[in-house]
């Protein structure tokens, strides 16, 4: 790894480097969309996987989706012209689903819900019109810890978030190369790289049940001076292991 780079900077580069080796997440010529909200979690995944296209011993793709909730249409503009110089080809959309799913034509869900579904049934679309073969998310290491409490207190079930996972009978890839990435680094690198992170302007931003969920963890961590650490790692190893045994799985058949 070249000296330019921060310590920040290259656990976020190494680590996502770790998780597309160990999974066979990429392959020659695979074309990669990545959803990026604005947030520093998608800035870095983005400023990564370029990266990693200089650094994986073979050519893939990447086009950056974004697409705006709808309560500032203007709030990306910065997003287009980092994206501009950067030379990232992209594809940026202004759309209403925040407003909607924050409206009273949204009576049956909470509104992170409608609107998540909403911005999840668009990406498939845009993969699908731009024939990508991956769509990357920003998730980190402290994403994974608080979806599986998540499923744990909610639904029932022992469940995390995958690292990779097939959708439309494997012709798309949902991948999260930041997923093994604990989020101080992500942040420090995003500051060291000056990253155009614009601030979520959804009122309802801060006040989820995931907000929630992290609060309840911070409590929990506080029970053991190495809790964080042994929780993080317990979760981390289970998906890796998934992963490679769904792979196995998949060889023998």
């Amino acid at each position: 790894m070249s000296k330019k780079y921060s310590y920040a900077q290259e656990v976020c580069i190494r680590s996502s480097g770790k998780v597309i080796h160990q999974t066979e997440m990429l392959w020659p010529h695979c074309r990669v969309g990545i959803a990026l909200s604005g947030g520093v979690d998608s800035f870095v995944l983005v400023k990564v996987m370029s990266i990693r296209q200089r650094i994986v011993p073979f050519p893939f793709e990447i086009l950056v989706i974004h697409l705006n909730p709808g309560f500032d249409p203007q709030n990306h503009q910065h997003l287009l012209d980092w994206l501009t110089k950067a030379g990232i080809a992209c594809h940026l959309e202004c759309t209403n689903f925040g407003p909607e799913a924050h409206s009273e034509k949204n009576l049956r869900h909470s509104a992170c819900f409608r609107c998540a579904w909403l911005r999840r049934k668009r990406l498939f679309e845009l993969c699908n019109q731009y024939h990508l073969t991956h769509l990357a998310f920003g998730h980190n290491n402290e994403d994974l810890v608080s979806t599986f409490f998540l499923n744990l207190c909610r639904n029932g079930r022992v469940e995390g978030m995958s690292i990779k996972e097939s959708f439309f009978r494997g012709s798309l890839q949902i991948i999260r190369p930041l997923l093994l990435t604990e989020k101080k680094y992500i942040l420090s690198a995003a500051r060291q790289w000056k990253l155009p992170v614009f601030a979520n302007p959804c009122p309802s931003s801060g006040h989820t049940e995931r907000s929630s969920v992290q609060e309840h963890l911070d409590s929990l961590y506080s029970l053991h001076h190495d809790a964080r650490r042994c929780i993080k790692n317990a979760l981390t190893r289970w998906q890796l292991q998934c992963n490679v045994g769904a792979k196995a799985m998949a060889v023998r058949q």
